[in-house]
Order: structure tokens, then C-alpha cells, then sequence
């Protein structure tokens, strides 16, 4: 006996001054000697626990305490505080689940063990299962009044990330941070982690200097410098995200990646984390798992209008046009600000006119952009077109004068009241609205087509089509319909070669624009020798 508690003595002093290795090797020289010492193998798990969440320490020695433990556990087979430390290691692993289960199986053994519910919310939250971690966490305030720093503070975040529904979940979030406050005197585990918090404070001049250098050009060094305090610090969740924007603006996608998912496993409720981390998926194209970090995102902050844009966009692109519109129209609801909501609604115009083919759905989006900002030149420019496609011409007309009555000179407008007259078979106005659009925009490659095409078509004046033509050319080299048209009205002339030469410019054009049917040009090449 008297051995056993000089060892114990040992081991102590070992580890309140900092020789963790000492420690240890001290628990195991025990242990060699009275293998069947529970308490022992309790205390080498603690060891090798704590020396694992070392900050500053880069080696994994959670293996080897959930060993001990369970080596423990065989003595004491009904010790709700070895259930609770094995469900503590699983945690600290990552493997969630089975922590879960032995933090259940330590409150069955004991119902006032305030520190389990702590970790079990804690667990839930990482689990994005968060009515489940506010439960928790009210038991471990409710089991340990005074020691509930820690859970105050978790339920202060779990608070904060839903504060935009409610006011009163506001006041209840800043309510439970000050009492994390008051009871942090009494909290051990939080006092650690103050003292922890404080100690990233000598990093600050690590974090800024590498700041200087990304930004004066010197990303190669600022690169190695977080590598270099990171591996000095495994625990110091800002430099995980400092190191990824970095690799993302290297274009180090995959780096990036990694870096986001390790601030987030070290933090799960790092937003700007989740929003790089889903950012970094779309630059590679993965938008599967762009899509899978954005809803988690959203089941932590449901409300945040941007990430539901941003999800709605990535849906959209991947062909789910109707959760697309849903996420679309969640944004719009939610209405941060009205510039905003004003480029929401004609995106979500655009997907009902283009995708769904619902003209009176799209008019609708636009005319709500229309609300949020009346001077917003482009929001004429869509409903003008939503209601040309829906063949209500009058309103058609009357939006694109409303819009020339903000910018009398806008190139864009004149070019489709032209187009809207001439499908009204008012030739007189289109061609006047056309030559106004070239006058305001001399390079204006559609203008001078569709111009020629009404000189071409309608009037039969060949030569001036082909003039338009040519300019129409001169301005967009890659204009597949232009050099089209330009090879039908040499066709007229009588000149099939230079005829076939613009057809075939043609075709090579369109397989990358895809702005015709590529028939439609086979058709005019096999009709020019027949």
C-alpha cells in the first residue's frame, strides 16, 4: 500500500510539472509490477488523454487511453466515471456514435453525472443534432448548478445560431453566455479551457505576420509559417482556416479542403469554415459535396439567406430545378437587404422562364425584383422578354419605354424594342430602334445581324444585308449566326464557294456556342451544290 501511494506521489508530481513522458513511464513501471491495478490503468488513461489534447503536442495517444480504460473497466465493471472517460476518448477521436452510447451507459450507472450530459450535447452538437444537445446541456446545468460553466456557454452558442427567428431566443443566448461567466469560478473544465484560450495569444504574431505575407505576395512563406505553427500547435483552430484561404487562393483546392475540414472538426460551429470548405467543393466541381456542407450549414443557421441562394445555385446547375426554385424562393423570403433580394428574384425569374417554361412565375420574380429596385436597368431587360415569350406584346413594349425613360441611350433596350417591332411586322420602328442601339453602341454584333436580317428578309436588299453582316462579323468574329446569314446572302449573289467557306465558319463556331440548330446548317451546305 505504501508503495502504491509514493507512486502515485511520483506520478503527480511528474505531471504538475510538465514531464507527461515521466508520468507515464512511471504508471507503466507500476503496472509491470501489479498488472491487475485498475487504478493504475485509470491513471495511465488519464495520461495519455491528457497528453493527446496537448495543444502543443503532435502525436495520438487517444488509442492507448481508451485501452486503459477498458482494462479498468474489468475491475470496475459499474463505475459510471470510467463509462463517462471511455465516452470522453471516442469523443476526442471523432468516433462520435460510440461516444454517444458510453455517455448514455455513464448516466444509467449515474443519473447526476453533470459532465456527461456536458460532453453528450457537446457530442449531438458535432452531429448537427441540436434540439437533442440543448437537452443535454439543460440536464448538466440542472445536475450541477455551479459546475456548468461549459454547458452554459455551449447553450449560449446553440442559442446564437438560431438568434435571427426570435428575440427571445437573442436574450436567451446573451443570458446563458453571462452565466457561463459567473459560473466559471466553479467549473474546472472551463477554467481549462480559459487558460488554453489564453495561451493561443502568443500565436498572434504568427497569424498577423502571416497575413503581411500573403498579402505582400510572400504566400510560399506564409504557407510554411502556419505548416510550422500548426505542427507546434495541433489545437489552434484559426490557422486551419488562415492555411486554406491561403491554398485556395494557390489554387490548392484539395489542401484547402482539408485545412476547413480539420477547423470544423476542432470547431463545428465555424461558419466561415463551412461556407470556404462548400466554396472549395464548387471551384473543383464536386457539387455533391458542396450540396452536403451547405444543408448542414443550414440545419446550424437556417436562417442565412446566402447559403440558400448559393445552395439554389449549385442545385440548379446539377439539374434539381425545383429544390432549386424552393432554396431560391427561402432566400427571398428571408430578405437581408433589397439590392440583394432584387438579384435573388431575377435569378429565380430566370429559372421559371428559361427551365420551367412559367412565364407568369417568372414575370412575377421580376416584377418583385422591380419592387426592391425600380432603377435596376436589367430587371426592364427581363420582364420585357418574359412578357415578349408569353406574347403579350403591349406590356412588352410598355416595360422597355419605361426602362428608356431611366437610360434614353441604353443600347440593350433599343436593341429589343427593335426585335419586339419587327415580330410585330412594324419594319419602320425596327429599323429606326436598331440603327439608335448601333448609335449608342457601335460595335453592337446583334444589332447589325438582326439589322441585316431585315434588309435581307423583309426588304431584299442584299447588299446592304451583307454590309450588316460584315460589321455584325467585324465586332464578334465568333457570332455562328451572323456568319450564317452572311453566307445566305452571298447564296443570293451567286458566289456558292465563299457561300460554302461562311457556312463551314459557321459550323465550327456553333459546336462551341451552340446557338443553332446544327441541321439547320448542314441543310444549307448540302443545298448550295444540289
Amino acid at each position: 500500500m505504501n508503495n502504491t501511494k509514493q507512486l502515485e506521489k511520483k506520478i503527480n508530481k511528474e505531471y504538475k510539472t510538465g514531464n507527461m513522458k515521466n508520468a507515464i513511464e512511471l504508471c507503466q513501471i507500476g503496472l509491470q509490477e501489479d498488472p491487475t491495478n485498475a487504478d493504475l490503468h485509470l491513471r495511465l488513461g488519464d495520461l495519455y488523454l491528457a497528453w493527446h489534447l496537448d495543444i502543443f503536442n503532435s502525436c495520438q495517444y487517444i488509442e492507448e487511453a481508451i485501452t486503459e480504460y477498458q482494462r479498468a473497466l474489468e475491475t470496475y465493471i459499474d463505475s459510471a466515471e470510467i463509462y463517462f472517460k471511455i465516452g470522453q476518448a471516442h469523443y476526442y477521436k471523432g468516433d462520435l456514435d460510440k461516444a454517444i452510447n458510453y455517455f448514455d451507459h455513464a448516466i444509467e450507472k449515474d443519473e447526476k453525472l453533470s459532465k456527461a450530459y456536458y460532453l453528450l450535447a457537446e457530442t449531438y452538437t458535432k452531429k448537427a443534432r441540436f434540439f437533442e444537445a440543448i437537452l443535454n446541456a439543460e440536464k448538466a446545468v440542472k445536475t450541477a448548478p455551479l459546475r456548468s460553466s461549459c454547458a452554459h456557454f455551449l447553450l449560449s452558442n446553440l442559442y446564437s445560431i438560431k438568434s435571427i427567428q426570435t428575440s427571445q431566443l437573442w436574450f436567451k443566448s446573451k443570458f446563458e453566455y453571462i452565466l457561463s461567466v459567473l459560473t466559471l469560478p466553479f467549473d474546472k473544465r472551463a477554467i481549462k479551457n480559459v487558460i488554453q484560450n489564453i495561451s493561443y495569444l502568443r500565436f498572434i504574431p504568427t497569424w498577423l505576420r502571416g497575413m503581411w505575407l500573403a498579402n505582400t505576395k510572400g504566400i510560399d512563406e506564409a504557407v510554411q509559417l502556419y505548416i510550422n505553427a500548426i505542427e507546434k500547435a495541433p489545437g489552434f483552430t484559426p490557422l486551419y482556416g488562415l492555411l486554406g484561404d491561403i491554398y485556395c487562393s494557390l489554387g490548392r483546392f484539395e489542401d484547402a479542403i482539408t485545412e476547413y475540414k480539420m477547423a470544423i472538426w476542432l470547431d463545428c460551429l465555424n461558419i466561415p469554415a463551412y461556407r470556404h470548405l462548400a466554396q472549395a467543393y464548387e471551384e473543383i466541381g464536386d457539387y455533391d459535396n458542396a450540396v452536403n456542407v451547405y444543408e448542414k450549414l443550414i440545419t446550424i443557421m437556417p436562417n442565412m439567406p446566402e447559403v440558400h441562394s448559393n445552395l439554389a445555385n449549385i442545385l440548379f446547375v446539377k439539374g434539381d430545378t425545383d429544390a432549386a426554385i424552393s432554396h431560391f424562393q427561402t432566400a427571398v423570403t428571408l430578405n437581408p437587404r433589397k439590392e440583394w433580394t432584387s438579384i435573388v428574384n431575377q435569378t429565380l425569374g430566370f429559372v421559371y422562364q428559361e427551365t420551367k417554361k412559367d412565364l407568369d412565375a417568372a414575370i412575377a420574380s421580376y416584377q418583385s425584383a422591380y419592387l426592391q429596385t425600380p432603377k435596376d436597368i436589367d430587371i426592364y431587360v427581363n420582364l420585357g422578354s418574359a412578357f415578349y415569350d408569353k406574347e403579350d406584346f403591349h406590356n412588352a413594349l410598355q416595360v422597355y419605354r419605361n426602362a428608356l425613360d431611366l437610360q434614353p441611350e441604353n443600347a440593350q433596350i433599343h436593341c429589343n424594342l427593335g426585335f419586339l417591332y419587327w415580330g410585330n411586322g412594324n419594319l419602320d420602328e425596327a429599323i429606326k430602334e436598331y440603327n439608335l442601339a448601333i448609335e449608342y453602341k457601335p460595335d453592337y454584333d446583334i444589332a447589325y445581324n438582326n439589322l441585316g436580317v431585315i434588309y435581307l428578309d423583309d426588304l431584299g436588299r442584299v447588299q446592304k444585308a451583307i454590309e450588316l453582316f460584315k460589321n455584325s462579323i467585324s465586332y464578334n468574329p465568333n457570332y455562328a449566326l451572323a456568319q450564317f446569314n452572311l453566307a445566305r446572302a452571298i447564296t443570293i449573289t451567286g458566289n456558292k464557294i465563299e457561300a460554302a467557306k461562311l457556312y463551314q465558319n459557321a459550323q465550327n463556331i456553333n459546336k462551341v456556342t451552340n446557338e443553332m440548330d446544327p441541321q439547320e446548317i448542314v441543310d444549307k451546305i448540302n443545298a448550295l451544290f444540289e
